[in-house]
């Protein structure tokens, strides 16, 4: 972070390479949410959650909103952002937009992830259009009544991988941000991304992971060493925003 800070808008900690080490896990997670903040960054909590009534207010109450002790109220791990799971559907996703309404936050709904095996349930035709298609109207729906300048405190996580159903989404949500996983270790490249922009180039939120976490692992970046991992991931990310640019400059001079 203090490699990057300056050059990223943003930052997406995975909640479960922390849960998995129990409190003390969680514990590190809250701290590297306040840290990331202390540098000026945005924080998109990577932590999927979904669930029906009280359960899923409570998860948005967690990661989005306040909770009240005594006299005292707090945020307990203060995202600005959080990932949600709509596969509950309505029920499940609401008690987030309440809260994104009432504390100025946001959250990005999983509309068509970037993994290998996503179209086995996004895919799928319900009455003659896939499902994630059904999920994207959806985000419409929640979002036009959640709106924050021109864009919708509602957004859409869309792989990086799939760029025909980026193109297609973007233009039918036209004010919501787009998170955009699959670049670098997945696959997506800079001219992936380009129709998951508006046409001002702005409107997504392009997120790698191990690409730049990893990046001394990776061949190109091999010479800085593991010591010098930091190093490696702030190459990793200029060169990353100057694929993405390039990409964008292109595009928008054809």
């Amino acid at each position: 972070m203090d490699a990057v800070a300056d050059l990223v808008p943003a930052v997406k900690p995975q909640i479960a390479m922390y849960e998995q080490y129990g409190l003390p896990g969680l514990m590190a997670f809250k701290k590297t949410v306040d840290y990331c903040h202390a540098k000026g960054l945005i924080v998109i909590g990577d932590v999927k959650r979904g669930d029906i009534g009280s359960t899923s207010q409570s998860y948005a109450v967690a990661h989005l909103g306040k909770v009240k002790v005594g006299s005292k109220e707090f945020e307990p791990f203060g995202e600005d952002f959080a990932t949600v799971n709509p596969y509950l559907g309505s029920d499940g996703v609401k008690p987030f937009v309440d809260i994104c309404r009432e504390d100025n936050k946001g959250i990005f709904v999983l509309v068509k992830t970037s993994n290998p095996s996503s179209g086995e349930l996004q895919d799928r035709l319900v009455d003659g259009k896939p499902l994630y298609e059904h999920v994207a109207d959806k985000v419409y729906e929640w979002g036009k009544d959640c709106m924050d300048g021109d864009y919708s405190e509602v957004g859409a996580v869309i792989g990086a991988t799939y760029p025909q159903v980026g193109k297609q989404l973007r233009k039918d949500l036209p004010h919501s941000y787009i998170l955009v996983p699959g670049y670098g270790a997945q696959g997506g490249t800079g001219k992936d991304l380009v129709h998951f922009f508006n046409p001002d180039g702005l409107g997504a939120i392009i997120n790698s992971s191990r690409g730049i976490i990893a990046a001394y692992k990776n061949e190109k970046y091999a010479s800085f060493g593991p010591e010098n991992y930091a190093d490696a991931s702030r190459q990793a990310v200029i060169d990353m925003r100057e694929d993405i640019q390039n990409a964008l400059d292109e595009e928008l001079n054809k």
